[in-house]
Order: structure tokens, then sequence, then C-alpha cells
């Protein structure tokens, strides 16, 4: 394996770790309607990314899944824990303390965009390039999202 291929292997890792903790966010908080659409709506790009990621890995010769592990068997009893809590304060707390880890992972994930990025550039692969450019705007648009609801959000809860 190429040293470009560790690259791909760590951004696929990262990647589907964004989109399953997006998933898990959006069952963990499911009475939050807002979170709970928005939150599905970023971990379809991260699958989309994951997909993309594992075709370039593959003219690589690198095998990685473009699936993501799912959070299937435990969201709908998230959803029910979340319906049944509602909006109370411990709830609020959590989904805190939830966007906080979301926001570092995605950060990671726009560092490995990066990191991929610039390897393509002095590469001169284009194709990784291209697809660089239609990722990384995907993922810079997470990261602000996740900040922005952490700064919303935030005084609400704890000073509610």
């Amino acid at each position: 394996m190429t040293k470009l291929g560790l690259v791909l292997r760590e951004l696929h890792r990262a990647e589907r770790a964004l989109a399953v903790d997006l998933d898990t966010l959006a069952h963990r908080h499911a009475a939050d309607h807002e979170v709970r659409h928005v939150a599905q709506d970023l971990a379809r790009w991260s699958r989309e990314h994951l997909v993309r990621i594992s075709d370039a890995a593959s003219a690589l010769g690198v095998d990685l899944d473009p699936e993501p592990r799912t959070t299937a068997r435990t969201g709908s009893a998230q959803e029910k824990i979340s319906d049944l809590l509602g909006r109370r304060p411990e709830p609020g707390m959590l989904l805190l303390v939830d966007l906080r880890r979301l926001h570092q992972t995605t950060a990671g994930v726009s560092i490995d965009w990066v990191v991929l990025g610039q390897s393509a550039q002095a590469l001169k692969n284009h194709d990784l390039l291209a697809m660089v450019s239609d990722c990384h705007p995907d993922t810079l648009r997470q990261l602000r999202w996740s900040n922005h609801m952490i700064k919303i959000l935030a005084p609400q809860i704890v000073a509610g």
C-alpha cells in the first residue's frame, strides 16, 4: 500500500466515524426535529463521501468498504428515549456533549481532506483533487453547522 493509500484509509475511517456520529445524534435527539433532520442530511453527505473515497482507494489497489457502520439496532431505542425525555435539561446537556464530540470529529475529517488535497496536488492527481474539491466543502458545512448549534444552544441550555 502506498502512502496515499494510507491517507485515503485514514480519511475513510474518519468519514465513517462522522457518518455514525451524525446518525447517532439524529436518533438520540429525535425530539429536536431540527437536529434530527439536519443531522440525517449531513450523515447522507458523509455516506456519499465514503463511496467516493472507496472508489478512489480501489483505483490505488486499496479495498475500503463504502458502507458506514450502522446504528440501526439502537436507533429506534434512542428515538423512544428521546421522545420520553423531550426537552428536559438533561437531554440538553447531552446534546451539547454530543455536538462537541461531533464538532471535534468533523474538524478531524476536514484536516484529513486537507492532507489528501495537498498530497494530490503534489502528486498531480487530478481525480483526487476533483474529489477533494467536491467533498471538502460539505465537511466544512458540517463543521459550521455543529459550531452554529453549539453557539445557539449553549446559552439556552446552560443558563436556562
